[in-house]
């Protein structure tokens, strides 16, 4: 796989997994971005137990703050499902000087329908906690709310799935959890569609070297 150098170790990644996982589904991309010379946070942070706000405000300053006390130049953030959420959120209410670019790896940018049919049940709330049920694709829900983003960011999205089920509910070609269309936004700067699930895209191969491109050239 070809390497995209940054011009030197004070540009910075953060890197934010989605719902119900940790920072290790993140280690493969972290992996890759230290060998492409990038100097790397993997944040974890507990999605299940607080909402979006919550999770954004606490979680994303902390980390930025690392990046800045270590000579950072640039940030960028590489996200998974919901913490481009997160992200956005964030840069919605803050301005960061440093900022550079964003890739986001299948973001529920518009919702899913999943959350639309399940987050009444009761198991769908203990996995999922406060900020799935966010996650909706009604006008009321939060990722409407935030409206067009003031950044660009890269958006990389599947058309696989390993859930059959879930998959014949979205509408459209999806990756399982988000549909092809329910992962842009206004004021996306690229948009990518690879064969990849929503579990396991930021490990594919296609995905880490479309994510290395962004970052250091602002489009795919």
């Amino acid at each position: 796989m070809r390497r995209y150098r940054p011009s030197d170790s004070s540009h910075w990644v953060i890197l934010l997994h989605g719902l119900a996982r940790s920072k290790i589904s993140m280690t493969t991309m972290e992996k890759n971005l230290k060998q492409a010379g990038y100097s790397v946070l993997n944040q974890g942070y507990p999605s299940r137990k607080k909402n979006i706000q919550y999770l954004a405000n606490d979680h994303i300053p902390p980390a930025i703050q690392v990046c800045l006390n270590n000579g950072a130049k640039k940030i960028h953030f590489v996200t998974h499902s919901m913490g481009g959420i997160l992200v956005r959120y964030f840069l919605k209410y803050h301005c960061l000087d440093e900022l550079g670019n964003v890739v986001m790896l299948s973001p529920p940018n518009a919702g899913s329908e999943i959350v639309d049919i399940f987050r009444s049940f009761c198991l769908f709330k203990w996995l999922n906690g406060p900020a799935g049920q966010q996650l909706g694709t009604s006008p009321g829900d939060l990722p409407h709310q935030l409206g067009d983003t003031r950044f660009h960011p890269g958006i990389i999205t599947g058309d696989r799935s390993i859930n059959l089920i879930l998959s014949r509910i979205i509408p459209g070609p999806n990756d399982g959890k988000v549909s092809v269309e329910r992962a842009k936004v206004k004021g996306m700067g690229d948009f990518r569609v690879i064969h990849a699930t929503h579990p396991f895209i930021m490990k594919h191969p296609e995905a880490i070297a479309l994510t290395l491109h962004f970052l250091k050239y602002g489009f795919f």
